[in-house]
């Protein structure tokens, strides 16, 4: 397939500046996503790599060519976008074969590669409908074979469930997983839904006001989130956040007081620590756990049973925090309850939003993390 950088890439509309200097190396059979909440410039940035959006300065670079100049069609990438864009009067099959047909390839060979890709979608039998009598995953699966029969070099998707309805996205989740892993293929694709982002991708990119965040695989962010905006932003329940007071720092970590009084040591880098320093920590829910001797308290002000687990909504002082317990408990609202948390579960984070740097590293995520200190993943701390 095909390799891609980005380098110092800006795109400004006028006196706006939308992107504002991404630099990212995507390998070779990656799925790269880039995640950010709504307006952070992720789908500007798709359509500046497709050749959509001219980059106002920088380099884009596909297998070590520049790219710049280069229109979108001679780009030899495909886009699967939002909308499903099929031409209703055509059957499955001409959709599909359409730009194929449009590019002079013959007859034959264009029912080939359209059939080849109705295999790898689960859409041989379907080749004869047309679009209106499809569901929207069927529809979004053509629209995806409309790449496939192309064989670009480069896959890009911009936001391509967000029409679906949520079993649907589910199933297509699963679908585009086993369509990389079949196709072998570099693929870049826009969300603004994390759970989409933690589920399918290799590395995915956190984008913020046209500026990345931190680039680093799913666990790795999940588990090392470079400042409070990742930390709340990777991870459903998001991250609970409660200001602590600074106590002091040693080689075991940094003490503060929680709310409450109790102290507690996280293993973080505390060493430029000020007296005085304005911290806050990070919990998330499932990392918080019911104990009647637990340091923290709170009145219970909703529940949400979910069958295997319960989001507790826990109303304490300083304000709400959510708690993920066990299916089965028995509390009602109201119910006071005590909790606490493994201290290496905690996130410190300074006034400026940085996160203090782990002293220890997360069982489950050290290689991650020493995959996350590569040159394109240098955003990760």
């Amino acid at each position: 397939m095909a390799t891609l950088q980005l380098k110092n890439v800006i795109k400004e509309f006028g006196e706006t500046h939308v992107i504002k200097g991404v630099d990212l190396e995507v390998k070779d059979r990656e799925f790269v996503v880039f995640v950010g909440p709504s307006g952070c410039g992720k789908s500007t940035l798709l359509r500046m790599i497709a050749g959509l959006e001219s980059t106002s300065d920088g380099d884009i670079l596909i297998d070590g060519q520049r790219m710049n100049e280069v229109g979108p069609a001679e780009r030899g990438l495909a886009m699967v976008f939002q909308s499903y864009a099929l031409y209703p009067h055509m059957t499955v099959e001409d959709n599909m074969g359409f730009s194929l047909r449009l590019a002079g390839i013959p007859k034959t060979e264009r029912k080939q590669k359209v059939l080849d890709a109705a295999r790898i979608l689960q859409l041989e039998n379907l080749l004869e409908r047309k679009p209106r009598a499809l569901s929207g995953g069927q529809r979004q699966r053509v629209a995806i074979g409309r790449a496939i029969v192309r064989n670009p070099s480069i896959f890009l998707f911009d936001e391509p469930l967000s029409n679906l309805d949520a079993a649907l996205r589910v199933q297509m989740r699963v679908e585009l997983a086993r369509l990389h892993e079949e196709l072998d293929a570099t693929m870049i694709y826009v969300t603004h839904d994390q759970i989409e982002a933690m589920t399918m991708a290799d590395k995915i990119v956190v984008l913020q006001g046209g500026i990345v965040e931190q680039i680093g695989s799913p666990m790795a962010l999940y588990h090392h989130p470079r400042n409070r905006f990742v930390a709340g932003f990777i991870g459903s329940p998001t991250m609970n956040f409660m200001a602590v007071t600074y106590r002091d720092s040693n080689a075991e970590g940094v003490n503060v007081e929680l709310p409450g009084g109790a102290s507690c040591r996280i293993p973080v880098d505390g060493s430029d620590l000020a007296d005085g320093a304005s911290l806050e920590l990070g919990i998330r829910p499932e990392h918080l756990s019911l104990a009647d001797d637990g340091p923290l308290s709170g009145r219970i002000q909703v529940i949400e049973r979910l069958g295997g687990a319960t989001s507790l909504y826990v109303q304490m002082e300083q304000g709400m925090v959510t708690v993920v317990a066990d299916g089965d408990i028995e509390h009602k609202v109201g119910d006071v309850v005590r909790f606490g948390f493994q201290p290496f579960r905690g996130h410190l984070f300074r006034d400026d939003g940085l996160a203090l740097t782990s002293l220890e590293q997360h069982p489950l995520t050290a290689i991650d993390r020493q995959a996350n200190r590569a040159p394109s993943d240098s955003g990760t701390p």
